[in-house]
């Protein structure tokens, strides 16, 4: 089968992996997640996953520790979810590999760029965790910078709650409505929350296409894959 992508940079977020409660890991949640990735890593498609912490700790939110303090507890939370990702995948016979930013080798693998795509090359899922290895920098960021330097097709970003891009807030305003497609510079000069300003500008200057989607169902990142029109698309035109 002719997929629309051949290399992805899958964004989930922390709270996805919370399922309902939206904090610590669901177990049950994130299986049904790696029974999506394994469909489309099969099919062929290479799969790089950047994985969020705020399940566990959200750097930006806190309000009594020092903010750079704060931001790497947050890295160090997104390399448990990567972990129990792994876990999750290799239980059903899916080869993966995390990589860190922020180094760990009694865990997992240090960033390499170049052994991150030979991996993906293999047919290795490779999960990204530790953020980019800098306070001040979010997650979202460092799906587009990881993007940018696998030279991935597009980047998903897997939203809990929201099924696309929204004028507003759907759950405060009824009258919000959702976006099919959007260009880089519309969600910077709306302010449209989606992803932060820096992460937006790496995917405008480096022409990577953004597809947001509701997590809730799974199987939409399938759909995606094979050209369904799912959520809203962000690009240059």
């Amino acid at each position: 089968m002719t997929h629309k992508f051949n290399r992805i940079v899958l964004k989930i977020s922390g709270e996805a992996l919370g399922g309902e409660r939206g904090s610590g890991i669901d177990e049950i949640t994130i299986a049904k997640i790696a029974k999506e990735i394994k469909i489309i890593n099969d099919s062929g498609v290479e799969v790089a996953i950047v994985v969020g912490g705020g399940n566990i700790w959200r750097g930006a939110s806190a309000k009594c520790t020092d903010r750079a303090t704060s931001d790497y507890m947050g890295m160090l939370a997104t390399i448990i979810n990567g972990m129990a990702l792994q876990d999750a995948l290799e239980n059903i016979s899916v080869p993966t590999r995390v990589q860190t930013a922020i180094e760990m080798r009694q865990v997992a693998e240090p960033y390499i760029r170049r052994r991150a795509i030979r991996h993906l090359e293999k047919g290795r899922v490779v999960i990204f965790a530790g953020g980019s290895g800098n306070p001040y920098f979010s997650t979202d960021t460092t799906a587009a910078l990881r993007a940018a330097e696998i030279d991935a097709d597009v980047i998903l970003l897997a939203k809990k709650g929201v099924d696309g891009v929204y004028s507003d807030d759907p759950k405060t305003n009824p009258e919000a409505t959702m976006f099919n497609d959007l260009k880089y510079i519309d969600i910077l000069n709306k302010g449209l929350k989606v992803m932060d300003s820096t992460a937006t500008s790496l995917c405008m200057d480096n022409h990577i296409p953004i597809i947001v989607f509701g997590i809730e169902h799974p199987e939409n990142i399938i759909k995606i894959i094979n050209g369904e029109n799912i959520g809203t698309i962000i690009k240059e035109d």
